[in-house]
Formats: structure tokens, C-alpha cells, sequence
């Protein structure tokens, strides 16, 4: 166990606000990468190893500089959140190659949803009514968003709520680890876990970068190192009913980087779609802050 940080509300959501913006620009590197806009078109696998590979030098210097006090961490609820976040990434940087990256944002906000539900038979919680209202408002919106009806129906789409679905679970893991160790003591051995992981799952798709690409990919890690060290700071900093609302953010980066850099305007499916699952996900951040508190 470790002493906890001084609660600063105003910090907290600053420092969650950026790490929004932080993790957008790295949906917009992988889109780059992963559409050909920097070469030949870069897989998910090799993109998420650059993301790991550059997260872990940065979080690795870190470390070495200011030398913190590091515990024994606990391996086995490491290894289950790092392999679930490996896969979440992965499967949502295949998705932003192939759809608009307001749509792949919006549906991976279903993680709490898929994560409360995931909770019910893994940790035994209890759903009321209020947070099954929710979680069904949620995904309503990603129906919307998969356009079922419409020949614009978006298989890639599918790749999002995946992502969603195993960020969901390493929810769960992750409820399990805080409070046991360190923020930067699971950072290092998150990022040195999954780069061990992406490193074996890029050997056989891999193909030698452009520099350019070197430099996008080197960016992603960079800019997810720095998403990752403000959210857990974050985090620490205020309860976490009071940060979540801050965190959706990341989708009014996501539209606003892809409108400047692909001239992608969400239409109104998207814009419909995204407001719902907002809508589901706000309600049970709101209702889980109150159970919180009774």
C-alpha cells in the first residue's frame, strides 16, 4: 500500500482533460498509419508494438530518473489488465483505419457499460435498475452507430465494440489492482508486459517503417505515456465520479482532429449515435458516484 495523493478537484480534471487530448492523438497517429497516409499502410499489430515500445522507453526514463520506491507488484492481475488493454488497442486502432474516428470513440465508451455488466458474475456486484437503464440507453447508441438498417452498415464497426468489450474487462482487472500499488510502479510493469505481448504478435506481419512512420509511432507512445501518467494522477486526485465525465472529452478531440487532418465531418447518424451512449454512460458515472456515497 502507498500514501494517497492530496485531493485536488481542479487538478483532477485538468490533468484528465489533457490525457483526453493526449490519447485522440494517438487515434489519429494510428489512422495515419494504418490508412497509408504516412506509406504502405502499417497493421494494428505493428502499430500497438510501436505504441507499447515507444510508452515503455518514455515511462522506463521516468523511472530511472526520479528512482521511486518500487513493491512486489502483483503479476497475475497485471498480466490479466495488460492483455485486455493490448487487445482493446489493437482492435480499436484496426477500426479507426476503416471508419470515422468520432464513430470508433463513441462505441469504445461502452467499456463501463460492458464492464458493469462483466462485474456482475466476476466480482458479484449488484445492477439496479437505474444502471441496466443505462447500460441499455448505451447501446441503443452503438446500434445507431453500426447502422444496422442502412447500406452504410459499418462491419469495422464491430472491430470498436470489441475494443469496447475487452476494455471492459480490463476495467475489471484494474478495479482489482488500484490501490495496491504505485501509479508508476503499474504503468512500468503495464507498458513492459505489453510490449513483451505486441512484440510476439507483430513478428509475423511486421514490415521495417518509413521514418516517417518511425516518428508517428514513436508519437503514439509518447503521447499515450503522457495520457497514462496524467489519468492515474488524475485519478488519484479526486473520487472517480467527479473525473469520469471529463474523460469523454477524448470524442470532441477525436472529431475535431479527424475534421482537421482527413476533412471527416461526423453526420447525423454519428452525432446521434455518439449523443446516446454519452447520455447512457454519463447516467451510470452519475449513478455509481451516488452509490459511492450511500
Amino acid at each position: 500500500m502507498f500514501e494517497p495523493k492530496p485531493q485536488n478537484p481542479a487538478l483532477a480534471a485538468a490533468l484528465i482533460f489533457a490525457a483526453t487530448g493526449f490519447i485522440a492523438g494517438t487515434t489519429l497517429l494510428a489512422k495515419a498509419l494504418g490508412t497509408g497516409a504516412l506509406g504502405p499502410a502499417l497493421p494494428a499489430f505493428q502499430i500497438s508494438h510501436g505504441r507499447f515500445l515507444f510508452a515503455f522507453a518514455v515511462i522506463l526514463s521516468i523511472v530511472a530518473t526520479t528512482r521511486p520506491r518500487l513493491g512486489r507488484p502483483h503479476w497475475g492481475l497485471h498480466l490479466g489488465r495488460t492483455s485486455f488493454g493490448w487487445a482493446g488497442v489493437t482492435l480499436m486502432f484496426a477500426a479507426v483505419a476503416h471508419i470515422p474516428m468520432a464513430d470508433a470513440t463513441a462505441i469504445a465508451f461502452l467499456n463501463p457499460v460492458f464492464a458493469m455488466l462483466l462485474a456482475i458474475p466476476l466480482l458479484g456486484e449488484r445492477v439496479g435498475p437505474w444502471r441496466w437503464g443505462a447500460a441499455v440507453v448505451a447501446l441503443l447508441g452503438a446500434l445507431i452507430l453500426l447502422r444496422p438498417a442502412t447500406g452504410s452498415f459499418q462491419p469495422a464497426a464491430l472491430l470498436a465494440l470489441g475494443a469496447a468489450v475487452v476494455m471492459g474487462m480490463e476495467l475489471i482487472f484494474i478495479k482489482k489492482l488500484s490501490g495496491r500499488e504505485r501509479p508508476i510502479q503499474i504503468l512500468l510493469v503495464n507498458n513492459a508486459m505489453g510490449l513483451v505481448i505486441a512484440s510476439v504478435a507483430v513478428w509475423p506481419v511486421w514490415q521495417t517503417p518509413l521514418p516517417a512512420q518511425w516518428t508517428a509511432l514513436a508519437g503514439i507512445g509518447l503521447l499515450m505515456a503522457c495520457a497514462q501518467i496524467c489519468f492515474v494522477n488524475g485519478m488519484a486526485r479526486a473520487d472517480a465520479s467527479f473525473v469520469a465525465p471529463f474523460s469523454y472529452a477524448t470524442l470532441v478531440f477525436a472529431t475535431l482532429y479527424d475534421l482537421a487532418a482527413f476533412q471527416v465531418w461526423p453526420d447525423a447518424v454519428s452525432l446521434t449515435g455518439a449523443a446516446i451512449i454519452l447520455a447512457g454512460a454519463l447516467t451510470l458515472a452519475w449513478r455509481e458516484g451516488r452509490a459511492r456515497k450511500t
